[in-house]
């Protein structure tokens, strides 16, 4: 018995060791397998690794498209008009590491796309960093690159701003970086609305009369061989900007890095002394404050005088020596509308100007904004500020300054931005409502008399009024022999509702130009040797208003 007890006690000893064993073994190859699974693993990471840094990009996928990061709101016009616009692109870019038979991928490429560049391809193909083969694919080709079934093709989708007006509202709508952040314009101040919004952004300006306007002073940058050229059309009740244009312009869809000061938006940020459109200022200021009357005269006005060393003179010299205050203003006269601003004071004025805002930097919907330059108020700078020399604004200011005047005296804010919330509207008089209607009667009077200086802007049945005006432009040390043109209209007279800057940059006379006086008289005249608004801008606004009226109805 105890044999056989002893028997069976080893035989579960052995039971013991040999199930110890097989756990042993077991646990042996578990391990084997892990650590061949881990190198595997650690392999395919590497491999990985040194894929996505051979191909020097990291490929894009559809998770992109979702992000709110890269998907920016639409920017509209007043009538839904798509100005900026984004969309998923097809890429396709070749990875050089991947290509197995390089001389088979050139031979399918160029039949594809045999305009490519294929000399520089094969140069690429010869390197080892990703690059690009095609950019913003259609679905057909897109479709016939990835049916050659080549590894080394590597689709990609990338999110991408358009802007389907080109040039059009390139100094309003901006540019966005690299990163899809704004950079300029209503791209940028308005960055983070057109980012995390579910609203597109919808802005005041009209396509149409954007269009209008832009091809009018394209044509007429080649008549008058100008450098640049600006026009703002504004609501001049509510303050809305129905169409702001720059030229030269360029093209959003084609990222510039705006280095060439010439492409700077004239409408906003350029800042120049205007002439004579002052003068306009200097007689709203004159009645407001009870200084003069438009029937009060001034006798004897001499055809020049002194201010300390500086010789201040007329333009004309057969403006008469006696004038009413209207017609100081009419006739363009500095010597009157000097003794105008004398009247009036130099701290009235100075005040008169800053409420109107013209001196002030204007708070806008861009960042792209000019701000006057500051000067220190005297007895000669009144003198010269009276009729637009030594004193400067932006044409955006301008256009605000006029708006108010004949509006019935209401101040306004400018705004881009169709039923902007943020705009005050809480309107604070600035001038009387008898002085605006004065105001308006002599500007209109501007270009119906023969005394007027805008009379090729007569244009039967839209009563437009305005002021124009002459300035050389400054340089360092004093004044150049070239000029800034400007002419400032307001329509309809009797019931004003809209203001129409136009400024011309350096603008040549043309002696081959036929003008044409557009009241119905049909009288022509070929060219001219003068160099001055009425000759140019005038001209101009008078070609844009006949294309504008019938679009905004004012036509009486």
């Amino acid at each position: 018995m105890n044999n056989e007890n002893n028997f069976f006690g080893l035989e579960n000893d052995f039971e013991k060791l040999g199930s110890k064993y097989i756990k042993n073994k077991l646990n042996i190859s578990f391990n084997r397998v892990a650590f061949i699974f881990f190198t595997f693993v650690l392999v395919l990471i590497i491999f990985s690794l040194k894929a996505f840094y051979l191909t020097g990009k990291k490929l894009s996928s559809n998770s992109i498209v979702n992000s709110k990061n890269e998907i920016r709101n639409n920017i509209l016009d007043r009538h839904n008009n798509i100005l900026a616009k984004t969309i998923v692109t097809r890429n396709i870019g070749i990875n050089p590491n991947l290509v197995i038979d390089k001389n088979k991928l050139l031979l399918n490429l160029k039949i594809l796309f045999p305009n490519k560049n294929y000399d520089l391809i094969n140069k690429k193909l010869n390197g080892k960093k990703f690059f690009y083969f095609a950019e913003e694919l259609n679905p057909e080709n897109y479709k016939k690159l990835m049916m050659l079934g080549d590894k080394s093709l590597i689709p990609e989708n990338r999110i991408t701003r358009i802007y389907p007006q080109k040039n059009l509202f390139s100094h309003i709508i901006g540019q966005i970086d690299n990163e899809n952040n704004g950079v300029s314009g209503i791209e940028k101040s308005f960055d983070k609305n057109l980012k995390e919004s579910n609203q597109n952004l919808k802005l005041t300006v009209d396509l149409n009369l954007q269009h209008l306007i832009r091809e009018e002073l394209i044509k007429f940058q080649e008549i008058f061989n100008t450098i640049g050229s600006a026009a703002i059309l504004m609501n001049s009740i509510n303050g809305e900007i129905l169409s702001l244009i720059s030229l030269p312009d360029y093209d959003l869809n084609k990222r510039q890095q705006l280095k060439d000061k010439n492409l700077i938006n004239r409408a906003t940020k350029g800042v120049y002394e205007l002439g004579s459109v002052f003068k306009t200022f200097t007689y709203a200021a004159g009645l407001n404050e009870g200084a003069i009357k438009p029937d009060t005269e001034f006798k004897k006005l001499e055809k020049k005088i002194y201010c300390s060393k500086f010789r201040i003179g007329e333009y004309d010299d057969e403006i008469p020596s006696n004038l009413t205050a209207e017609q100081i203003l009419i006739r363009s006269g500095n010597i009157g509308s000097v003794r105008i601003a004398q009247k009036v004071g130099q701290e009235n004025f100075k005040n008169f100007l800053y409420d109107l805002g013209i001196l002030d930097t204007l708070e806008f919907d861009i960042d792209e904004i000019g701000t006057p330059l500051k000067f220190n108020w005297g007895k000669c700078k009144l003198a010269t500020s009276a009729y637009g020399h030594g004193i400067t604004t932006t044409p955006l200011q301008l256009a605000k300054g006029y708006s108010i005047i004949s509006n019935g005296g209401y101040d306004i804010k400018p705004t881009l931005i169709l039923n902007n919330k943020k705009r005050d509207i809480r309107y604070k008089k600035i001038i009387s409502d008898e002085t605006s209607k004065s105001v308006n009667l002599a500007l209109r009077k501007i270009v119906t008399t023969k005394e007027g200086t805008a009379n090729f802007a007569n244009i039967n049945g839209y009563e437009i009024a305005g002021k124009t005006g002459t300035a050389q432009k400054s340089v360092a040390g004093g004044y150049s022999k070239n000029k800034i043109n400007t002419f400032v209209s307001i329509f309809p007279s009797s019931n004003p509702k809209y203001v129409l800057v136009v400024m011309l940059d350096e603008p040549k006379p043309n002696k081959d130009y036929i003008y044409e006086y557009k009241d119905g008289s049909g009288w022509k005249i070929k060219g001219t040797q003068f160099n001055t608004a009425g000759w140019t801008a005038v001209e101009v606004t008078g070609k844009i208003i006949e294309k504008i009226g019938p679009i905004l109805a004012t036509k009486y």
